[in-house]
């Protein structure tokens, strides 16, 4: 296979070669996921751009207002040793720490890892369990969307073809609130999960819960958020968390593969959400 490759300095280098190429151009950023596609014949661009040497789209750093910004080409390797990732909070970093080998997070980026579209990846869910979002800019403009409404379907976002992910943005997170990544893995510890969840919870001053976020991977097109099962907790004791597990069972869509069967991975679902809302509600 043959194309050229760019290696623009400036976003605005970069959106020019996009609007220019049209459909034929593909951007880079880590390349893990574009150079397996490349060998396996699902890629053919001709003209391959990339993101490497556009300093602003690094860097890992708290908010005034308390929150954390992550350039899209940070790594997860950077992600997973950051002190501010870490302080604002420790389940982000375990995400991160849970892709792969070092050698992958050394070379993946975040803002790749999103634009690819893996409902099996680590860090989207627990991205969204945080209430991250995404900006997205292009030649015309520059919007945010949730993190949870990026990706559509199996590898495919809702990105235009000339968008470039600039940065994930997380907000504060309020007093008390207690978050965790679990991952379930019947193999080895590089593997995909079979079922992945990240939760975040906040009690009340009356011990009750304020509010929950729960979002799922690897059982669905996309990260699912298990909408039902925080409706059904909040202002509830924490005692009640067992009485909402099997509501997971509906709010996910998994498919029999080598990591198990749909039904396998419904209970899986149910009983690792209940692991993670126990942790969480401590």
């Amino acid at each position: 296979m043959t194309f050229d490759y760019h290696e623009p300095r400036t976003l605005a280098e970069a959106f020019e070669l996009l609007d220019r190429y049209g459909e034929d151009a593909h951007l880079m950023a880590g390349g893990t996921a574009t150079v397996l596609l490349m060998s396996q014949g699902l890629l053919r661009p001709g003209h391959m751009i990339a993101l490497r040497r556009i300093d602003e789209l690094g860097g890992i750093t708290r908010t005034a207002d308390g929150g954390l910004r992550i350039g899209a080409m940070a790594t997860h390797r950077a992600v997973e040793r950051s002190p501010d990732a870490f302080a604002y909070s420790p389940a982000l970093t375990d995400a991160f720490a849970s892709v792969a080998t070092v050698r992958i997070r050394n070379q993946a980026t975040v803002g790749g890892n999103l634009a690819h579209a893996d409902p099996a990846q680590d860090p989207p869910p627990m991205l969204a369990a945080l209430g991250a979002s995404v900006t997205v800019r292009s030649s015309q403009g520059e919007r945010s969307l949730p993190v949870e409404d990026l990706a559509v379907d199996h590898f495919t976002t809702s990105l235009a073809h000339n968008e470039i992910i600039t940065k994930v943005v997380l907000p504060p997170l309020e007093p008390g609130t207690r978050e965790t990544y679990l991952k379930f893995l019947p193999r080895t510890a590089d593997d995909y999960a079979t079922v992945s969840v990240a939760a975040t919870l906040r009690l009340g001053p009356d011990r009750t819960i304020a509010d929950t976020r729960i979002v799922l991977g690897a059982v669905g097109p996309t990260p699912m958020r298990a909408r039902r099962v925080e409706g059904a907790l909040r202002g509830q004791p924490t005692a009640r968390i067992p009485d909402a597990l099997d509501l997971v069972r509906d709010e996910i869509d998994p498919i029999d593969d080598l990591r198990g069967s749909a039904a396998y991975k419904r209970e899986m679902a149910r009983v690792w959400t209940g692991r993670a809302l126990a942790q969480v509600a401590r």
